[in-house]
């Protein structure tokens, strides 16, 4: 379980240079003076002059440092650079970049929010933007000597003393630490944590919040789940299937989510190169997003019933794994030609879709490290979202907006159903004939498996893990992405 620990943030109505903490992050607006941004006595507190001499321009994501002095109540000042006329985003990643740039000690953010959803958005920024990773950081490293306490954080807005802001607030900690969990997952190394032990921690982090069942492997034969074994049984350690029930008194809707949980994925058979399996560990993102989700809104109590399925394996290549031309039989017997064992991914969320959908669910909502091509299309910033029903996938698009995490639609074009139909010994073809497409024929191969249920699928491959410096309110490693916005589809499917 996690050993790190986010900042503390509560709210205060006080003035950014009186506010009492060790550093001020304060927020410069382009197209004006840093003294017209909130802060007390015009000229005469001498910020826009340092800014000026320090070169201070204003330009997207510019952070300076200087010593307060007699300029305000804090030591020190951290001035972040903010559009104009900002958004929820713009706040929210310019607080994590502010609070990165401080030095030891509290922190007061001021960066002006204009209503209450802005405050929460500098909250969880705070939040997000104090994330860190260091479980295997000894007392030897540097790094770990150094590393301070987990910092207490004011977020400066005119709204502090609403009831309502400091309830959102509450909520932002609930879900900014669901995020936290699902990184700390993505990031964990593969050996420790594989479908067993993964699934061992689901359970522990889920408490009493929500019924949890695990299907081992011999109740995955059992249970006719033949891609999840197809792909596990390459490796020494046996699949998993984790499922978490949530369920308030008279929900208003049923929501049903499936993540893919390939804790190392080495490409079986169809091995990876090196270089291509150096990040594998991050294959199980989409299954840390729907458990991390499932227990946020749990945990805030919204009235909709949740049913999340963690579909846990490892794709190894050993004398017992799958071969290409295998066929496999899936849990809603139907039958899949194995082409290519390096698409693994697809066959263990085809086994967890349908169960889902025996469950009778309103809506089924998949979240999956699933296809390279999708990288290649939108890049490693923004996710790909398809699915069979129009409402649902603009339902998830508006969702991630509000949630601050890029998102796009992507369409299942009309020849990849017979595409997938296509193979000459079973019911489907798992991999694509062609070498384009990638992204809509995965997905036109899970939509084989959800009926006629409102199903939107989430290609979370490129901002699942961020291999460069942290941007924004994103650390470098595991991003947790998806959280935020399942969380916020269920809000919005709440009202």
């Amino acid at each position: 379980m996690p050993v790190r620990a986010l900042s503390t943030v509560s709210l205060s109505t006080a003035k950014p240079l009186t506010a009492k903490a060790d550093v001020l992050v304060l927020g410069v607006r382009g197209g004006t003076s840093p003294n017209d941004t909130g802060t007390e006595g015009g000229d005469r507190d001498g910020v826009a002059d340092v800014l000026d001499l320090l070169g201070f321009t204003g330009e997207r994501d510019q952070v300076v440092t200087f010593p307060a002095g007699d300029r305000a109540t804090a030591g020190v000042v951290v001035a972040v650079a903010l559009p104009a006329t900002p958004t929820a985003a713009d706040l929210r990643a310019a607080a994590a970049r502010g609070l990165r740039a401080a030095p030891k000690g509290s922190v007061a953010i001021a960066l002006h929010p204009a209503s209450i959803e802005e405050t929460v958005a500098v909250a969880e920024g705070a939040r997000l933007g104090s994330y860190t990773y260091d479980r295997y950081k000894t007392s030897r490293s540097q790094d770990k000597a150094d590393k301070p306490a987990p910092r207490e954080v004011t977020v400066l807005s005119s709204f502090a003393r609403q009831s309502a802001a400091s309830a959102a607030v509450e909520q932002a900690h609930v879900v900014t630490e669901a995020v936290a969990q699902a990184r700390d997952w993505v990031n964990a190394p593969p050996a420790d944590l594989r479908p067993p032990s993964f699934a061992d921690e689901i359970v522990a982090y889920a408490g009493d919040d929500v019924k949890v069942s695990v299907w081992d492997e011999k109740r995955l034969a059992r249970e006719n789940c033949g891609g999840i074994l197809g792909v596990g049984q390459g490796s020494a350690v046996p699949p998993r299937l984790v499922t978490l029930t949530y369920s308030p008194r008279k929900p208003v809707t049923h929501l049903a989510l499936v993540g893919k949980g390939i804790t190392f994925d080495s490409g079986g058979l169809s091995i990876k190169t090196g270089a291509g399996m150096k990040t594998m560990k991050i294959d199980m993102a989409g299954a840390a997003a729907v458990v991390a989700a499932t227990l946020a809104i749990a945990r805030l109590g919204l009235p909709i019933k949740v049913t999340a399925y963690a579909c846990l394996a490892e794709n190894m290549p050993s004398g017992t794994a799958t071969r290409p031309g295998d066929v496999l039989t899936m849990r809603n017997g139907s039958t899949v030609e194995v082409h290519n064992t390096d698409a693994e991914g697809r066959l263990v969320l085809g086994d967890g879709l349908a169960i889902a959908l025996e469950g009778a669910p309103d809506r089924i909502v998949d979240v999956a490290t699933l296809t390279g091509a999708c990288v290649v299309a939108l890049g490693d910033r923004t996710s790909g979202v398809l699915g069979s029903d129009e409402q649902l996938v603009d339902g998830v698009i508006a969702a991630s907006r509000t949630a601050g995490e890029p998102m796009w639609p992507l369409p299942i074009t009309d020849e990849m159903g017979p595409a997938v139909r296509s193979s000459s010994i079973a019911d489907l073809r798992q991999h694509n004939p062609k070498t384009s497409g990638g992204t809509l024929y995965a997905a036109a191969f899970l939509r084989e498996f959800v009926g006629d249920v409102p199903w939107a699928h989430l290609d979370i491959a490129g901002p699942s893990f961020n291999e460069g410096s942290a941007y924004g309110e994103i650390p470098a490693g595991g991003t947790g992405v998806a959280v935020r916005t399942l969380v916020q589809l269920a809000r919005d499917l709440s009202a």
